[in-house]
């Protein structure tokens, strides 16, 4: 096997940012989603590279997997670190990332990893379907049913055709 070239040193560091956001949508807890992104890291790195997101998030989804298998975890609290900070009032701040960590806590897992990879890294339906190895339409029932359940915990209207 040929030994895959290293990129530069921001790239990687690009990298394993979304790797552990990733990792943190799965866990919603930091210090398991950092060790995700070690043993995955640490896995590609013993396999001669694969510097790329789609082998990094493999790697960490299947060692996610793997753990929740073996001791049933249940992932609760979501998402804190990935929302940005606004300029606005702090106790606003505080009451929109409790709402949005208590909406995606109403989610289940394959929602939630289904909706992060949709919209926060941008992925396609047809992506996420090869990268969790579930059908197409599956992830797209996934990604419906979640946007539909983050509207109703927001009471923001659904759009619908006018007639």
């Amino acid at each position: 096997m040929a030994k895959v070239e290293r990129p530069p040193r921001e790239e990687l560091v690009l990298l394993l940012q979304r790797g552990y956001r990733y990792a943190l949508s799965l866990t919603h807890d930091t210090p398991d989603a950092e060790d995700l992104v070690q043993d995955a890291w640490t896995s590609l790195l013993s396999r001669g590279g694969g510097y790329h997101v789609g082998y990094l998030f493999a790697a960490i989804r299947n060692r996610f997997i793997d753990r929740m298998r073996r001791n049933r975890l249940v992932a609760v609290e979501p998402l804190a670190d990935i929302v940005e900070e606004g300029t606005g009032d702090e106790e606003a701040l505080l009451a929109d990332r409790a709402a949005l960590r208590q909406a995606l806590g109403r989610l289940g897992p394959d929602e939630r990893e289904a909706l992060y990879l949709f919209a926060v890294e941008g992925f396609t339906h047809a992506e996420i379907a090869t990268m969790t190895a579930r059908p197409e339409g599956t992830v797209s029932s996934l990604i419906t049913r979640a946007r539909q359940r983050m509207r109703r915990s927001f009471a923001i209207p659904t759009e619908r055709a006018v007639k």
